[in-house]
């Protein structure tokens, strides 16, 4: 779906995202600049670990949170996805939710909530564009590679390991509190084949302002403790009751 001229946005409620990279693992400018902005703390969703197939449950809160007119506001366009692929497409999934984007520090600006930034809003729509040529091209790909094999008779796909109905019930078993011993005795499933295939259970997102809250708890702990130790000779700490 590309941006048109009657693509407009109601009472906007902004939401932002923040992501470490590899060779930043601090997120701080990334807040300063979106609170700089106007976004509150308590609506930065932060993610704090790297890597393709890390979890992210800061995108996750804001994928689940965001709906029509509101804006997701990030510091700059590729800490919205892992990958330039990743993110073309979740540009394509926000604009055809009729959720705004606003990058602050990009080269081009990409806004497409400001109906007075018409360059903002074209930036969106060529992204947009770009992420449905590569799907397409992709599924072509995959179309031509599987009509290959299968003219050649080899086997298309992955072959199944495991019921997918077997590792639902096991997750559903998991998220009722059952041990791993009530859930190899419902299942049948083996230990070591419900440790490499049960998915993880999802981590709680993290907002900017509960990161502060949980950096200022350790700082108070660590003054606690250190306001509470005594050294003894021979240069032994110990605790003062």
């Amino acid at each position: 779906m590309l941006v048109s001229a009657e693509f407009s946005y109601g009472q906007l409620v902004e939401l932002g995202y923040a992501l470490v990279s590899t060779a930043e693992r601090d997120l701080q400018r990334q807040i300063e600049a979106l609170t700089a902005a106007g976004v509150g703390v308590d609506r930065i969703f932060l993610d704090t670990k790297v890597g393709v197939s890390v979890d992210r449950p800061g995108w996750r809160a804001v994928r689940e949170l965001a709906g029509p007119g509101d804006v997701v506001v990030v510091h700059t366009l590729d800490r919205l996805g892992r990958t330039t692929r990743d993110t073309l497409g979740l540009v394509q999934e926000l604009t055809g939710r009729g959720v705004g984007l606003r990058s602050l520090a990009d080269p081009v600006t990409v806004d497409s909530a400001d109906p007075a930034a018409p360059m903002g809003q074209l930036m969106v729509a060529v992204l947009v564009l770009l992420a449905h040529l590569d799907r397409t091209y992709t599924a072509e790909r995959a179309a031509h590679a599987r009509a290959v094999a299968s003219r050649l008779g080899r086997h298309v796909g992955r072959p199944s390991l495991l019921d997918p109905a077997t590792l639902a019930f096991a997750v559903q078993l998991r998220d009722r509190a059952h041990t791993m011993a009530q859930i190899v005795a419902k299942t049948g499933m083996t230990r070591s084949s419900l440790y490499r295939y049960l998915p993880p259970r999802p981590p709680a997102p993290l907002t900017a302002a509960e990161q502060a809250e949980q950096a200022e708890q350790a700082e108070h702990s660590g003054t606690t403790a250190a306001a509470t130790a005594a050294v003894v000779p021979g240069g032994v700490v110990v605790a003062v009751a």
